[in-house]
C-alpha cells in the first residue's frame, strides 16, 4: 500500500482523522516540541543521531546512511513488536520526523508494507512548526474574550477553575505555561514548557473552543515566565471586555499563603526569590522582608509584597494595556472559599447568557 503525504497545513485541520500520531524523531526532540498528542517512537535515539552525525561529518555520508540504517531497522522493529500487533488493518497513523525525510520514511515505508494505511506529513515537524505559527492569529482572533482582571491573590486562577467546572471555555494561559506569571511565580521542581511547545499547547486549546461561545482567560502580560504569549492572542485579548475581580486583602494574603505553600515550609527557598525583588524594591527593604520570613512572619511580607509591589504595579499595566477596563464588570467576592467562587462563577455565567 503506498505511503500517502499530506501538506503541514492541511494536517493541522485533519489532525483528528487519525488514530494515532508518530514522532519519529529522538527523544530530546520530542520534548522540546511535538504535534498534540502524538507518541515517540524514535528511529533513532538522542546517542544513536549524535553518533551518525559525527560520522557524516568525520567519515562520509555512505558509511553514516549504512550505520544508520542498521540501527534504525532495530529500533523500528522494536516499535512494531511492542505496538503494532494489536493494530487493526483500519489503523490509519499519521508519522513525521524533522523534516519528513529518513527517519519517518522508514516508518511509514514499514508499516505500508505490512498494510496499513500511513501518512506522512510532507516537510515534517519543521513544516508543522511553520503551518501551527501562520494558524495560530487566525484562532485567536475568531473567539470573544472575557479578560478576568484583578490584582494578585484576588483569585483570578480559582474563578477560571471555578467557571471551567461549571462548563465555561477558560484558556489558562499559567497552567499551560508551568509558571504564576511574576517575579516569584517560579513553581518548584515544575520546569516550564519550551516556546515552540507553548505555542502548541495553545494552538491546541484554542483550535478546542466554540467561536459562538465566550472564553474566558486570565490578564496576562507578554510573557509567562519564560515563554511569550503569542502576539495575536494577546492582542485580542487587550481589545476584550474585563471583569474585575476584587476580594479584601486580609483573603488575598491568606488565599497565597495557601497557593505559594512551598514558600510557607521553604522559608530559605522565598528569601532567595526575594532577591530578585532587590533591584526595583532596594536593598534595605528586601532585607527586611526577609528578616521577617526567616523569624516566621510570613504574613505581613505577602501583605507588602501585595500593598508595595503587586498593587501598583498591576493597576498601572492594566490601565495601560487592557482598552475595555474602565468598563470592566465589577465582580465582588465575599471570601475565598470553593462556595463563594462558585456562585460567583455562576452569576458570570449566567450574565453572559443574558447579553
Amino acid at each position: 500500500m503506498p505511503v500517502h503525504t499530506l501538506p503541514a497545513a492541511e494536517a493541522l485541520r485533519q489532525l483528528a482523522d487519525f488514530d494515532t500520531v508518530i514522532d519519529a524523531r529522538s527523544e530530546g526532540e520530542f520534548a522540546l516540541d511535538h504535534l498534540p498528542g502524538a507518541i515517540n517512537w524514535p528511529s533513532l535515539n538522542n546517542s544513536e543521531r549524535i553518533a551518525i552525525g559525527t560520522m557524516y561529518k568525520q567519515v562520509n555520508a555512505f558509511e553514516a546512511k549504512k550505520r544508520g540504517a542498521a540501527l534504525a531497522a532495530r529500533n523500528i522493529a522494536s516499535h512494531i513488536e511492542r505496538e503494532v500487533m494489536d493494530k487493526p488493518r483500519g489503523w490509519k497513523p499519521l508519522v513525521y520526523c524533522w523534516r519528513g525525510g529518513n527517519r519517518s520514511g522508514a516508518l511509514a515505508t514499514i508499516l505500508s508494507a505490512i498494510g496499513f494505511h500511513v501518512t506522512l506529513v510532507d516537510g515534517g515537524y519543521k513544516a508543522w512548526r511553520a503551518a501551527l505559527v501562520d494558524d495560530l492569529p487566525r484562532l485567536a482572533e475568531r473567539l470573544s474574550y472575557r479578560v478576568v482582571c484583578g490584582p494578585t491573590g484576588s483569585g483570578k486562577t480559582r474563578l477560571l477553575q471555578a467557571l471551567a467546572t461549571q462548563g465555561a471555555q477558560v484558556l489558562d494561559l499559567e497552567d499551560l505555561a508551568n509558571h504564576r506569571s511574576s517575579v516569584l511565580g517560579h513553581i518548584p521542581g515544575l520546569p516550564q514548557p519550551s516556546q515552540k511547545a507553548f505555542d502548541s499547547l495553545i494552538w491546541n486549546a484554542l483550535r478546542g473552543f466554540d467561536p459562538t461561545r465566550v472564553v474566558y482567560v486570565e490578564a496576562e502580560s507578554k510573557k509567562v515566565g519564560n515563554v511569550r504569549v503569542p502576539d495575536a492572542l494577546i492582542n485580542a485579548m487587550r481589545a476584550s471586555p474585563c471583569l474585575d475581580l476584587q476580594l479584601s486583602d486580609h483573603q488575598r494574603v491568606a488565599l497565597l499563603l495557601e497557593d505559594y505553600d512551598f514558600f510557607v515550609t521553604d522559608p530559605a527557598h522565598f528569601c532567595q526569590r526575594l532577591d530578585a525583588l532587590t533591584e526595583l524594591r532596594g536593598k534595605e527593604v528586601v532585607q527586611a522582608w526577609q528578616a521577617c520570613v526567616m523569624a516566621g512572619d510570613t504574613p505581613s511580607v505577602v501583605l507588602a509584597l501585595l500593598t508595595q509591589h503587586y498593587d501598583p504595579m498591576y493597576a498601572a499595566s492594566i490601565r495601560r494595556n487592557f482598552k475595555q477596563h474602565a468598563e470592566a464588570l465589577p465582580c465582588v467576592l465575599q471570601d475565598r472559599s470553593a462556595g463563594a467562587l462558585a456562585a460567583l462563577a455562576t452569576q458570570i455565567i449566567a450574565s453572559e447568557s443574558a447579553v
